[in-house]
């Protein structure tokens, strides 16, 4: 597929989310015949993204911070730091479900007004809660993981021809030292190759956004730099 004869949208400029003092736009892939599982993969293996069923791509006239990034998941091999904390969470059940279950949004809405009061999603709703993570563009595994018969974490997960991609992750707060968002991202990994998907997506790093930098310790990873894949090791 090429671009040439699709439609895309371009946003106008909003304030960064993630930069202070930095303006962002988006494109926005609106037509209608991207919006299929086979598409929307060849999307993701070309910068874009999702919120619920809009894909995005930054499109910034003066800043290229944000780079798509996406771990080699066949070829990863966790770090010294990673095994421990895999033996730090053994006790934990890791179940993988096809159903967006209706007992999650208690723990969205949990996480979201304890750990987000900063974020643009606070306070946590329902219809903010369907309309960012549910999508009908793939089909999407619910990875979660249980402690002593309570469900304390959900990795929304997105499937996709020859990948996965980590939605988004959110769990009880107080797990929160048991870095639950690292030990999805290591879950995924592990189903990425039950799966046979070459790759997880793990969205934009943005290098001098300190909070993002978890992305870049899932080695080896690329980066989609100057619309290529750079791998880094």
């Amino acid at each position: 597929m090429t671009s040439s004869n699709l439609t895309f949208g371009v946003t106008r400029d909003f304030p960064c989310s993630y930069l202070t003092d930095q303006h962002e736009k988006l494109l926005i892939a609106v037509d209608d015949r991207l919006h299929t599982p086979k598409n929307y993969g060849w999307l993701m293996a070309n910068g874009f993204r999702r919120s619920g069923d809009q894909i995005y791509r930054p499109n910034c006239p003066t800043c290229t911070a944000c780079q798509s990034v996406r771990v080699i998941a066949d070829e990863f091999s966790p770090s010294k730091s990673q095994k421990r904390l895999l033996k730090k969470n053994k006790e934990f059940a890791i179940e993988v479900s096809n159903d967006f279950s209706s007992n999650y949004y208690p723990l969205f809405e949990t996480y979201i007004n304890t750990l987000h009061t900063d974020g643009s999603m606070y306070p946590a709703s329902i219809e903010q809660f369907h309309s960012f993570l549910k999508c009908n563009l793939s089909p999407q595994l619910f990875l979660e993981i249980w402690h002593q018969g309570e469900l304390v974490s959900v990795a929304i997960t997105d499937v996709l021809p020859d990948s996965l991609s980590a939605v988004y992750t959110f769990y009880q707060p107080s797990y929160r030292k048991q870095s639950m968002g690292m030990f999805s991202i290591l879950q995924q990994i592990e189903l990425c190759k039950t799966l046979a998907k070459p790759y997880l997506y793990l969205g934009y790093q943005i290098d001098d956004c300190q909070k993002m930098n978890y992305k870049t310790k899932f080695n080896p990873y690329q980066r989609f730099i100057n619309n290529n894949w750079q791998t880094v090791k």
